[in-house]
C-alpha cells in the first residue's frame, strides 16, 4: 500500500519506524543499521522529511535525533496510513468491538519501538471473552499477514503489575 503512496523505500521505512510510535526518536546510524542502508542515502531522506517538517531533529551530545513532529497539520494524516498499511487498526477494531469490556489495549516491545519484525505483542487490559479474543487474534493475525502474541489481564491485576509492562517499550492505542 505504502509503495504506490512513496516511490522511496528508504521513506517508506522511516515512516513505518517513526510515526508507527510517535514517541519514538532515532539517530542517524541506528536507523542506518536497523535498516541495513548507508547512512549518506538514509541522510538525504531524513533531511528532506525534517525540512519539509514532518520530523523534528533534536541534538543530544554528538547525535542528532530524528523523531515524527506530532504538531505538523499532516500527522494525524500520516500516522493513520501507516498504521493502516500495517492492519493495526483492523486489528484493534476486531478486538475493541467484541470482546466485552475493554479498559485499554497496549502494543508493546517491537512495534511500540517502530520495529516491524513479523511480531506484535498485545496487551488487552479489561474484563474480555479469551475465547473469542483468540478468534479475533487468528483473524488479526490473517488480516494483517504479522503473528500476533495477546495477553489479556484484568484492570485490578495491571492496577498492580503495571511497572512490569509500562516498563517495557508501549504505546497505548485504546
Amino acid at each position: 500500500m505504502l509503495t504506490e503512496l512513496f516511490t522511496s523505500k528508504t521513506r517508506i521505512k522511516v515512516l513505518l519506524k517513526l510515526f508507527l510510535n510517535p514517541n519514538v526518536s532515532s539517530y542517524l546510524r541506528e536507523l542506518s543499521g536497523e535498516f541495513d542502508l548507508s547512512p549518506n542515502a538514509l541522510k538525504v531522506e531524513l533531511d528532506s522529511l525534517s525540512e519539509a517538517g514532518y520530523l523534528t531533529r533534536k541534538q543530544s551530545g554528538r547525535s542528532i535525533y530524528f523523531q515524527a513532529n506530532k504538531k505538523h497539520p499532516f500527522f494525524p494524516e500520516i500516522s493513520s496510513i501507516v498504521r493502516k498499511s500495517l492492519g493495526i487498526d483492523q486489528l484493534i477494531d476486531g478486538v475493541v468491538s467484541s470482546l466485552g469490556e475493554v479498559e485499554a489495549i497496549y502494543i508493546l516491545d517491537d512495534y511500540a519501538l517502530g520495529k516491524d519484525t513479523g511480531l506484535i505483542d498485545v496487551l488487552v487490559v479489561g474484563e474480555v471473552d479469551k475465547l473469542r479474543l483468540d478468534e479475533v487474534r487468528l483473524i488479526g493475525e490473517a488480516k494483517v499477514g504479522r503473528k500476533v502474541r495477546v495477553m489479556a489481564i484484568s484492570l485490578d491485576e495491571f492496577t498492580e503489575s503495571q511497572s512490569i509492562f509500562m516498563d517495557r517499550p508501549h504505546w497505548k492505542v485504546v
